[in-house]
């Protein structure tokens, strides 16, 4: 049996069922909405599956859709099976306010510093995290910039002439 899309979607749902909340295959890339309360469960058992081998976290990132009343962010996770060449980005959505996420750090070490970036730009608080503080941005700042209520650069700048960027 080939390892593909079908395949894996197939699986996953036969063991995880009603925590598979939709998904779409954008650009052939099979996306999966998933409960986030069973993120450590679905991630390990792709980690350990036999055949899909998804061991390997190519990213871990949000996005903000304010506009998603009680499901604003997105906490994204690229997997990647290098045995199958087989792609999977799995998706969970936590509200703005206090969104808590279980932290992968102990199935992909390399989860460590993609969780403080996420933590930083968009304050998604990873449970279990060892390190929990940002990364990039200053320890005074009390926001965290990529939410889309903020705006992208500093209004007040004098020095600046849109005209010279296309705007």
């Amino acid at each position: 049996m080939a390892i593909d899309n079908a395949f894996a979607k197939q699986s996953i749902q036969e063991h995880f069922g009603s925590d598979l909340l939709g998904h779409e295959e954008p650009f052939g890339l099979l996306t999966i909405e998933i409960n986030p309360e069973k993120l450590i469960d679905i991630v390990g058992w792709l980690y350990n599956h036999p055949e899909l081998k998804m061991t390997y976290l190519t990213d871990l990132c949000a996005v903000h859709y304010p506009e998603q009343s009680g499901r604003e962010i997105a906490v994204v996770y690229h997997l990647h099976s290098l045995p199958n060449n087989l792609r999977v980005r799995l998706k969970a959505f936590l509200p703005v306010a206090g969104g808590h996420i279980a932290s992968l750090t102990g199935i992909f070490s390399g989860a460590n510093w993609m969780e403080r970036e996420t933590f930083d730009f968009y304050g998604v608080q990873f449970d279990g995290h060892p390190q929990l503080k940002r990364i990039l941005n200053m320890d005074e700042m009390d926001y965290h910039p990529l939410l889309k209520q903020y705006a992208l650069e500093d209004e007040t700048r004098e020095d600046k002439d849109d005209r010279f960027f296309g705007r």
